[in-house]
């Protein structure tokens, strides 16, 4: 719940000051994913998982939220997708691995370079989000969760913003005739 740092006006001579509860119980998780398609709109889909600090809560996201993920953004975009993992250690569990293998007619999964969040277009959405939300306070999880809700909506109803997180990247959309038709859809998640 502490609030990332942005800059704000006040009155001259003064410094602002911001009141924010600390040592908050929760937190907000968020899986995204960057979909691009040549001559296709781009797409951002996202999956929240909210922990409210309760015992024997999981923290964070499962393997089986990272595949439920990967099923809906196949059945949204309705074309086979190529998947591009960052090295989070539950992106590594074999499950996943074995998923991947089980559907192989649609889904190429590829893993990014160690520390290679410059490659990862989904790093310049969390970019956007937290450049957003640098202002704001939020009074409790509720709060936060809805802030977070609405801004990434607003990102999604921007597909030039998503188109320049991939520019950022400094990688292009260039399918190839070798890799069939799943390089129609490469996607990114973090």
């Amino acid at each position: 719940m502490s609030p990332p740092r942005a800059c704000t006006w006040s009155l001259r001579g003064r410094r602002p000051v911001v009141q924010v509860r600390s040592r908050g119980r929760g937190r907000v998780n968020i899986a995204g994913v960057c979909c691009y398609r040549p001559g296709h709109r781009s797409r951002f889909l996202y999956k929240l998982y909210v922990y409210h600090g309760r015992r024997k809560e999981p923290k964070s996201f499962s393997w089986q939220d990272y595949r439920d993920l990967i099923t809906a953004t196949h059945q949204v975009l309705g074309t086979p997708i190529v998947w591009c993992w960052d090295n989070l250690n539950v992106h590594l569990q074999q499950e996943l691995f074995d998923y991947a293998e089980e559907n192989k007619a649609w889904l190429r999964v590829y893993r990014l370079p160690g520390y290679a969040p410059d490659l990862n277009p989904a790093e310049g959405v969390w970019s956007l989000l937290k450049r957003s939300i640098g202002n704001f306070v939020v009074a409790d999880l509720t709060g936060l969760t809805g802030l977070i809700k609405h801004r990434l909506k607003k990102i999604q109803y921007r597909p030039d913003l998503i188109d320049g997180c991939l520019a950022g990247t400094g990688l292009t959309l260039t399918p190839e005739a070798d890799h069939g038709p799943a390089a129609h859809a490469p996607t990114s998640s973090s």
